[in-house]
């Protein structure tokens, strides 16, 4: 691909670097970034950037938050005892868009997935241990995308807390087999939800 700048060569390519978008469809972002009012894309510009230095992530669940503790798991009206684990925020924000769960959340951050050099120490399986430890948690809910990885990195959780005999339940496989959480429609996810079935018994379809 040809440019007749450097500078439009440069913000094309660093476009390019966002998932699902190539250069194409990049050079149509920045052609149209240019045609707004220069306002807009500084407007963009620093709301990026204070995104990046101001976001954290709750102390509580690893959820994407602007507070040490994210709104979710302040509200008083949730229920605490129940904690639904999820790979990461688009996960949540998908289960949250059903309406059907009240409880909290423990972002994981990741699947093990030992093909890309992430195991158990990378993700935030100690705290959620540590949580189950507590004796607040009554009900952890696997809701990770129905793959190898998401199975292994459910039973290796559940071999972790097997031991303080609390309720372990997986979503109901309304959601297909290899399929990713975040693209499930919001009725079958929350029929999932609701449906939900002991994990012990999925152990049993692999």
């Amino acid at each position: 691909m040809d440019f007749s700048s450097r500078l439009l060569e440069s913000a094309v390519n660093e476009m390019s670097q966002f998932p699902g978008i190539g250069k194409r469809t990049a050079l149509r972002l920045v052609l149209h970034l240019l045609k707004q009012p220069k306002s807009h894309t500084q407007k963009l510009s620093e709301s990026l950037q204070q995104m990046r230095d101001e976001i954290i992530f709750c102390n509580n669940c690893h959820n994407i938050s602007d507070k040490e503790v994210c709104e979710i798991c302040s509200n008083s009206n949730r229920n605490k005892q129940i904690v639904c684990v999820v790979e990461d925020i688009r996960d949540v924000m998908a289960i949250e868009n059903t309406s059907q769960f009240r409880g909290e959340y423990h972002v994981l951050g990741g699947k093990i997935s030992p093909m890309d050099g992430i195991g158990p120490s990378e993700l935030n399986i100690i705290s959620l241990v540590e949580k189950v430890k507590s004796g607040v948690v009554k009900e952890l809910i696997f809701a990770l995308s129905s793959t190898m990885e998401g199975d292994t990195t459910n039973f290796y959780i559940f071999r972790q807390i097997e031991a303080y005999r609390i309720t372990t339940t997986t979503i109901a496989r309304g959601i297909s087999v290899g399929d990713e959480l975040e693209y499930a429609d919001e009725v079958t996810l929350g029929r999932s939800i609701i449906n939900r079935i002991p994990f012990e018994a999925s152990l049993k379809n692999h």
